[in-house]
């Protein structure tokens, strides 16, 4: 197949296509941070008004999969009109460019449209609750592409992973501090599925292959806190997880409120892929063994100065 992946230098964009193209025919779209990646990719900006439809033209696919959005949810509440453009608008007309031209497209939003007050294991049929710019930005995203194309995929999704720049996870965050001896904070009360980000895409593929349309949570079988998350990233690193300090998410300083149980139902999922979710053990595991085989190291040879 031929997979287009718009926001080819993101976290999932980039390990996606690095993952995809063994077997796959993958070209990136990204704005520029790309230097010679093993794969096709195009320096094109997606909020140009007809970027849809020229993008499409020019690389014909069989999947679109869009990893693109304005993820920094502090970045978001700061600039609400840049995170419509990019989390809602553009979503919308890529959906719509395919639905027109039969290609499948496959949308990336986020566990987050959820406020947490219902106490976790989110199913797809609970109303969302954004209690953010990010998260309200991305609900309307989801909506949109929905509308736009009633055969388009849509993953509520969060993950960690190797990146580009080495400082966009959530993981590295953990891994680089405690590296090089600096303590630091976990939020005790902030719960979550993390999925290591190699299976997510994974996981999209087999949706893909399968026709799943819809919605859909694609995160991991075990929830966790961001404090339990970091203690587990220093034992299979085996550095001291003694430097990270427990904390609430109400004493921090964050310019936007946060979510405190995220924890989603992947019921739906393992179901309808008849598949077993791969464990967060598994995940880690594969986490470590990329570290150990020099793969962060290869993935910022591709990020331009």
């Amino acid at each position: 197949m031929k997979i287009l992946i718009l926001g080819s230098s993101g976290l999932l964009g980039l390990n996606l296509a690095l993952d995809a193209m063994s077997a796959h025919e993958v070209t990136g779209i990204d704005r520029g941070k790309l230097i010679k990646p093993p794969f096709a990719n195009l320096k094109i900006s997606l909020l140009d008004a007809d970027s849809a439809d020229q993008i499409l033209k020019k690389t014909k696919p069989d999947w679109v999969i869009n990893c693109a959005a304005m993820a920094d949810i502090d970045t978001c509440e700061d600039h609400p009109e840049l995170a419509k453009q990019l989390n809602t608008d553009m979503p919308e007309k890529f959906a719509l460019a395919c639905a027109e031209k039969n290609i499948r497209f496959v949308h990336i939003s986020t566990d987050a449209v959820f406020d947490g007050n219902k106490g976790g294991f989110y199913t797809e049929e609970d109303e969302p609750s954004p209690i953010n710019v990010y998260a309200r930005t991305k609900l309307d995203g989801e909506r949109a592409v929905l509308r736009a194309n009633k055969e388009a995929l849509v993953a509520r999704v969060n993950f960690y992973g190797w990146s580009l720049s080495g400082r966009r996870s959530l993981a590295e965050f953990f891994f680089n501090n405690l590296s090089n001896n600096k303590s630091m904070s976990g939020f005790t009360d902030v719960l979550f599925c993390p999925t290591f980000v190699n299976h997510t895409g994974r996981l999209l593929l087999k949706m893909l292959k399968k026709k799943l349309t819809g919605l859909y949570n694609v995160v991991g079988e075990q929830t966790m806190s961001k404090y339990q998350f970091g203690v587990e990233v220093a034992r299979k690193f085996n550095l001291k997880e003694s430097e990270i300090s427990p904390k609430s998410v109400l004493s921090s300083s964050l310019t936007a409120r946060r979510s405190n149980n995220l924890s989603l139902s992947i019921h739906k999922l393992s179901t309808d892929l008849g598949k077993v979710i791969p464990s967060f053990s598994t995940g880690i595991d594969e986490f470590y063994t990329q570290f150990q085989q020099g793969y962060p190291q290869k993935m910022r040879s591709y990020q331009q100065a």
